[in-house]
């Protein structure tokens, strides 16, 4: 019997002010795109905010939909966004953050879901690099995470399939 350990580096920030000025701008508009969310039913408002490699930026929000689980997250409502307004273009950083309704509390990080997880593995291996995850709050600490990939440790992906 063999045992293995996974391991990742992150950075934590006590704030998004301890931030690089080009991550604190992305998680800032991200926090910004929380508002424009559709979450009347989890009242869990998710925004999301792409950097790509030509410098542009682009931002999501979750959507729900009263037939649960019809909704989508933020992240991939980003990626589809992205993949159809800059075709081809590498997503160098994404930033997450999030408003609960529910219990005023935001802020600490909020990580992606599985499903979430496994749609940004795949679009780095689309364009083959990696991308960089920001996540936080409106307020509070912030994660940097290198590698997307990192979240999904023994992956499936398409070459499970060959």
């Amino acid at each position: 019997m063999k045992t293995g350990i996974i391991n990742f580096s992150y950075q934590a920030f006590n704030s998004a002010a301890e931030l690089p000025v080009h991550y604190r701008t992305l998680l800032e508009k991200a926090r910004a795109a929380t508002v424009n969310a559709y979450a009347p039913y989890s009242l869990f408002f998710v925004g999301a905010a792409a950097m790509f490699e030509n410098g542009e930026t682009i931002t999501a929000t979750n959507q729900e939909n009263a037939s649960s689980p019809v909704g989508i997250c933020a992240e991939r409502v980003l990626l589809s966004a992205a993949s159809s307004v800059y075709p081809g273009t590498g997503i160098t950083t994404i930033a997450i953050s999030y408003s609960n309704q529910k219990t005023g509390w935001s802020r600490q990080p909020v990580f992606p879901c599985g499903i979430c997880r496994q749609s940004l593995l795949e679009q780095q291996i689309r364009q083959n690099t990696p991308i960089q995850l920001v996540l936080g709050g409106l307020e509070g600490q912030v994660f940097v995470i290198n590698n997307a990939a990192d979240l999904l440790p023994f992956a499936f992906t398409g070459k499970d399939m060959e």
